[in-house]
């Protein structure tokens, strides 16, 4: 990725539609070798940006999803303690080693698994790969911690094997649904963007791009009704990747125009909790279209 144009260009052939803004912050996050952090709403395409440049670049994508009581362990590596166990049952019976050969035979690569920081710091044959870690906001302080020095020096200590080190920095993508505040400190060790829905036209643009055979016209019906959906008092708000669920749904139904009563037979494919899809029955659903319709209009 040589140049912003080129970042557009090439996350476009993967079909994901990038502003300009967006683009400049992945250039400098590859030209400077910055960790980049992504932060907006779920749905708004912070995932899918790190699938789009791994595909683009030709490079592996490591994901670490992001759960409370995650901790470095289960990040980095684990032993392989039923094989070790086996391991030792077999060495007993066969007589075996003494108990401090056994103990460095078991303490190897080959009884290790392998998680994914530790993986990102492997050489990889097509380069440096694209480490994503998930909703970062689900974990807590002590993570946040442990993955402060781990970006900040690109390797990781294995008490039996000692410290490795990547020979060369992975690409690194956080993401964050801010259902908490991430610390500064981790902040401040990456370029920042704030990944917003987007306006009408992008998101037709996105649309087009990964549901390509759907008709303009309904695409059209879809966004704006989306769009207006969106300012609505809704318990979650629907993101792009439930526009695009919503296009293949109506696809798949063969549907060429919106109506209240297409609404209500597919609402679930764009509203996720009951009490948002209660609020749109009936009436709400037609003036909701109507109001969409009415965006659509010429002025």
């Amino acid at each position: 990725m040589n140049s912003i144009d080129d970042v557009q260009s090439q996350l476009g052939g993967q079909g994901y539609v990038c502003g300009r803004a967006l683009a400049t912050v992945v250039y400098l996050s590859q030209t400077l070798g910055r960790p980049l952090f992504l932060e907006g709403e779920a749905g708004t395409g912070k995932t899918e940006i790190a699938k789009a440049i791994a595909a683009s670049l030709g490079r592996d994508l490591i994901r670490l999803q992001c759960y409370e009581g995650l901790d470095a362990a289960s990040a980095v590596y684990e032993w392989n303690f039923a094989e070790q166990m086996i391991a030792i049952r077999t060495a007993e019976a066969a007589g075996g080693a003494d108990r401090r050969t056994l103990k460095s035979e078991l303490f190897t690569e080959d009884y290790l698994i392998e998680r994914p920081l530790l993986q990102a710091m492997r050489p990889h044959p097509a380069g440096p790969p694209v480490l994503l870690i998930d909703e970062i906001d689900r974990t807590d302080a002590p993570f946040e911690a442990f993955l402060l020095e781990a970006l900040s020096d690109f390797q990781v200590t294995i008490p039996e094997l000692g410290t490795i080190r990547a020979p060369q920095p992975p690409i690194v993508i956080l993401t964050s649904n801010r259902t908490r505040e991430v610390h500064d400190a981790l902040k401040r060790r990456c370029l920042y963007h704030w990944v917003d829905y987007p306006d009408f036209d992008r998101e037709m643009d996105i649309l087009a791009a990964r549901v390509p055979e759907a008709q303009e016209t309904l695409s059209r019906e879809v966004v704006a009704f989306v769009q207006r959906l969106r300012g609505a008092d809704l318990f979650k708000t629907p993101g792009v990747a439930e526009t695009i669920d919503w296009a293949k749904c109506l696809l798949a139904l063969d549907v060429v125009t919106l109506s209240p009563e297409v609404i209500s037979d597919t609402i679930g494919a764009i509203l996720k909790y009951q009490d948002d899809i209660q609020a749109l029955q009936g009436s709400a659903a037609k003036k909701l279209l109507d109001e969409a319709r009415a965006d659509l209009s010429p002025a």
